[in-house]
């Protein structure tokens, strides 16, 4: 177990990697190989490839994540950026994003309307492509 100042700056070094994550996504475009390599240099902060990524499957992501200690809020925002990533249609990854979500609020023993409505998004994008 990390001891508190470890498991602080692990914490912070995990948000601002989720945060660039993020900054990926914002910006609408086609994946070319120069983007797949800035996304790829990212999600190797949390021990993933894209490739690694795609095959993981959805159990077996959550508990890649818990392994590297994210909180609720993290989990959150990562199945955030899995669902922002998959409205491209180069990556698809919105069942991965589902999973992460029920299993904060099956988890967290919080409910969140929040999530709940994401959930919904996440079925209702999934079902229109």
């Amino acid at each position: 177990m990390l001891n508190k100042g470890l498991r602080d700056q692990e914490s912070i070094r995990i948000d601002n990697v989720l945060k660039k994550l993020m900054s990926l996504v914002y910006v609408p475009k086609f994946w070319n190989l120069e983007d797949i390599l800035l996304l790829e240099n990212d999600l190797k902060d949390l021990a993933m490839t894209v490739e690694s990524l795609n095959n993981f499957k959805e159990d077996e992501l959550i508990v890649h994540l818990q392994r590297l200690h994210l909180d609720w809020n993290q989990l959150e925002l990562f199945a955030d950026f899995l669902v922002d990533i998959s409205k491209e249609r180069q990556f698809n990854f919105s069942q991965k994003a589902i999973a992460i979500y029920n299993y904060i609020q099956q988890e967290s023993k919080v409910f969140s309307f929040g999530i709940l409505n994401k959930i919904a998004a996440v079925k209702q994008i999934s079902n229109e492509k």
